[in-house]
């Protein structure tokens, strides 16, 4: 029993922290200071002032964050659904592969020539640097979301090259030796990654899919543990078999986004909630990994300061905008993409493996891709919002809707769809009794700006409105919410 008081004593300041760190998004809002740059510095802070915070270990901080990264990407993947991923599938492979490796080349050739590392540690630095973030894009975003192409391409971006940045650091990790063998031996540990990633991603997608709509649990809040468990069994058992298991729960994810099945709103909500607990426990574990103190010394702060310019300014703008020319994309929203390519968790996880490899200057790695980091979420990331107003992308800001109705049925409501009227649309700006509806089509609820709306004949629709519509066939009405060079609207309730 003499454990007992001090154990409390522990979980009652976890909890705080825990409290502070979900509270920071008022903070935030103030300071525009995006949330991840909060733990980074708040825990590295900590550890300086504490050393033994950070007795966890930097390999049990691995796996704690390889973890939550899973279960990053998961809802990351549920979040952009196939029906938004399938148009632009072709601009973001291309995109998370091509664009991982000009950056990771471009950035390990300025590494050698300019600051001085020899050949393997500035490719291990230019790979660990290479991949971008979905958490911190989603965080650094807030409750704006920007529409259109380059937003489905950024959130895509940041889900792809991630798997692509992982495979390929564990690919030049686990090559030895020098010359054409050790290159060849690298290429194919990566192919083999991406492909096993993919067919086990693609299978887990599919089987995933047939397990919420077919096997039915007693208890409605198994259904999102089962989801998650199930992420997670994929990734484990993908990574067993030499494969990617980050890049297989981000197609599993996809795929699963837009499946109509039993309790999906909750298990959306749910994997939602711990994304975010993941993203401040990721965070904050990676903090703890290296006092602050330790990240600027030596002249580690001045030289992560001259990596940052040249990847902001130099290597992704130019390398990765030479990639992204095929893309259709305007001026602005092109410029957006180049420049929102934020770092965040990966990086960092990536300097993790170079440091327990015991890599050649593994530990000036780690503190040059912790202050980058953490430079890309303070001046990238600020910057963002006020980027997007210059170059006109467009972004709307997504209110909280703190209030639900709905109706539970025993069976799935058959003909029940959901639509979004689009800028352009048929339906944009029409009354209901003026829209070409089939005698079975009955419009029952409109939602404009998170109010009801009463649903007469003379209710005039509008931009952004989401409708609920009872239609035997959805292909006889989707065409009148969607714009002609729009994606498809969201067809589950």
């Amino acid at each position: 029993m003499h454990d007992v008081i001090p154990f409390a004593a522990v979980v009652l300041v976890a909890s705080v922290a825990l409290l502070l760190a979900v509270g920071s998004s008022r903070i935030t809002a103030l300071t525009q200071i995006p949330s991840p740059a909060l733990f980074l510095v708040a825990a590295s802070i900590a550890v300086d002032l504490v050393p033994d915070l950070g007795g966890l270990g930097i390999e049990a901080d691995q796996r704690i964050v390889t973890v939550a990264l899973v279960v990053i990407l998961f809802e990351g993947g549920m979040h952009i659904g196939l029906d938004r991923f399938r148009p632009v599938a072709g601009p973001v492979l291309w995109l998370g592969v091509a664009g991982t490796f000009v950056t990771a080349a471009g950035l390990a050739v300025v590494a050698h020539l300019v600051f001085g590392f020899d050949w393997r540690p500035a490719l291990l630095l230019g790979t660990a640097l290479a991949p971008t973030d979905p958490a911190t894009v989603f965080s650094v975003l807030g409750r704006r979301e920007v529409t259109g192409r380059s937003g489905t391409l950024l959130e895509g971006e940041a889900g792809a090259n991630d798997p692509v940045g992982i495979a390929l650091m564990i690919a030049i990790l686990g090559a030895t030796g020098g010359g054409a063998g050790a290159v060849a031996h690298g290429a194919g540990e990566f192919v083999l990654q991406m492909v096993v990633g993919i067919a086990f991603g693609v299978a887990g997608g599919h089987a995933l899919r047939w397990l919420l709509r077919h096997l039915p649990m007693p208890n409605e809040t198994l259904y999102p543990l089962r989801t998650v468990a199930f992420a997670l069994v994929l990734y484990g058992v993908t990574t067993v078999a030499h494969g990617s298991g980050f890049l297989a729960v981000m197609l599993a994810g996809i795929l699963v986004g837009d499946t109509r099945a039993p309790y999906k709103r909750e298990i959306e909500h749910f994997a939602s909630g711990l994304a975010s607990l993941a993203e401040i426990v990721a965070f904050t574990l990676l903090g703890l990994s290296i006092p602050l103190s330790s990240a600027f010394s030596d002249g580690h702060g001045l030289l992560a300061l001259g990596v940052a310019a040249v990847l902001f300014l130099l290597v992704r703008p130019l390398l990765v905008g030479l990639v992204l020319i095929p893309v259709r994309l305007r001026r602005g929203e092109r410029a957006f993409v180049l420049w929102s390519g934020l770092k965040g968790v990966v990086p960092i996880l990536l300097g993790t493996y170079v440091v327990v490899e015991g890599a050649p200057d593994a530990q000036r790695i780690y503190a040059v891709v912790f202050v980058v980091v953490l430079l890309s979420v303070v001046v990238q990331g600020g910057l963002v919002p006020t980027l997007a107003r210059l170059w006109r992308v467009p972004m709307r800001v997504v209110e909280p809707e703190p209030w639900a109705m709905g109706m539970r049925f025993r069976d799935q409501p058959e003909g029940l769809h959901r639509y979004v009227v689009e800028s352009g649309s048929p339906a944009d700006g029409a009354t209901l009794r003026d829209l070409p509806l089939e005698e079975d089509v009955w419009i029952s609820i409109v939602s404009r700006r998170g109010r009801m709306v009463q649903v007469r004949g003379g209710t005039t629709l509008a931009e952004g409105d989401e409708v609920l519509a009872l239609a035997s066939d959805a292909t006889l009405v989707a065409g009148l919410f969607r714009a002609s060079s729009g994606r498809p609207p969201h067809g589950n309730p």
